[in-house]
C-alpha cells in the first residue's frame, strides 16, 4: 500500500540537523505545523506525551513518532532523514536516522493504527531503508516512500 495518501512531496526533510530526540521532535512539530496549520507547541506536546509512554524508536534506526490532534482534518505524514543518527531510546538500543511522523485526527481510530502499521511495514523493509539512507534529495525519498511495493524493490 503506497503512502501517497498520507505524505505530500513537501513533507520530506532530506537532511535534518538535530542533536537529540527532543530537538528532532521540536523540528518535526514545527514543520508539521507549517504544513497542517496546527499549533507547533500542541503537536510537540502530543509527541512528547506519546514518548513518555515508551519510545517510538522501533528498531533498525527507525522511529515513528505519532499522536492525535483534535483539529486535524485527515491523517498527515512527515518524513525526515537525519543528517546524523541520534539516540532515540529505541527498543533495540540503536541510534535513529529515519523518522516518520504520523499525525491523526482524534476520531481516526482504526485508520490511525492502519497507517502506523503501513509505515512500520514499509520502513522495516531493508531495501526501502537503504534507498532512503542513500537518497540525498526529497524527490527521490518521496518516490521510494510512495511507490507501490512491487516497484519499490
Amino acid at each position: 500500500m503506497p503512502l501517497a495518501d498520507l505524505l505530500l512531496p513537501n513533507a520530506i526533510i532530506p537532511a535534518l540537523k538535530v542533536n537529540g530526540k527532543k530537538q528532532a521532535l521540536q523540528e518535526l512539530a514545527a514543520r508539521a505545523a507549517e504544513l497542517t496549520g496546527q499549533n507547533d507547541r500542541v503537536i510537540f506536546d502530543i509527541l512528547m506525551q506519546r514518548e513518555k509512554l515508551g519510545s517510538t524508536g522501533v528498531g533498525n534506526g527507525i522511529a515513528i513518532p505519532h499522536g492525535k490532534l483534535a483539529k486535524l482534518g485527515k491523517l498527515f505524514g512527515l518524513f525526515a532523514r537525519l543528517e546524523r543518527a541520534i539516540d532515540f531510546e529505541a527498543l533495540d538500543g540503536q541510534p535513529v536516522d529515519l523518522v516518520f511522523l504520523l499525525l491523526a485526527p482524534e476520531q481516526a481510530g482504526a485508520d490511525h493504527l492502519k497507517a502506523l502499521a503501513r509505515v512500520a511495514r514499509l520502513l522495516r523493509d531493508p531495501d526501502v531503508a537503504r534507498k532512503l539512507r542513500d537518497s540525498r534529495d526529497a524527490e527521490a525519498m518521496f518516490a521510494v516512500l510512495t511507490l507501490p511495493p512491487a516497484s519499490a524493490a
